[in-house]
């Protein structure tokens, strides 16, 4: 057919990649914070994600913070038009972010 094309790879954003030392403190905090069976470890990912700028400047560690109750009738995917979040889980969230800030800026 003898159909040509030019590619052009544009920049976006930067890979995400948490700090082990930071990862290995914050860990610990969350779970004195939160309980060992309420810790649980991700596999890799291939998503973007604009905290990876803040990574490029410093070390950096990104966590998820799980929503999900067994409570609701009908839970529903993230960013679906039904999504309802438990609002016990922004309670929880940011409770253990002034905890591991306080801890990490209390350690010696």
């Amino acid at each position: 057919m003898g159909a040509g094309c030019e590619v052009t790879v544009v920049p976006g954003y930067p890979a995400l990649v948490n700090d082990d030392d930071a990862t290995a403190i914050i860990t610990g905090y969350a779970r004195d914070y939160l309980g060992e069976d309420n810790i649980h470890s991700l596999d890799i990912r291939m998503t973007a994600e604009d905290f990876a700028f803040y990574s490029e400047k410093c070390p950096v560690v990104f966590y998820r913070l799980g929503i999900k109750n067994e409570k609701f009738v009908t839970p529903a995917e993230l960013h679906t038009p039904v999504f309802d979040v438990d609002e016990e889980a922004i309670r929880t969230g940011m409770g253990a972010m002034a905890y591991f800030a306080f801890s990490f800026l209390g350690r010696a």
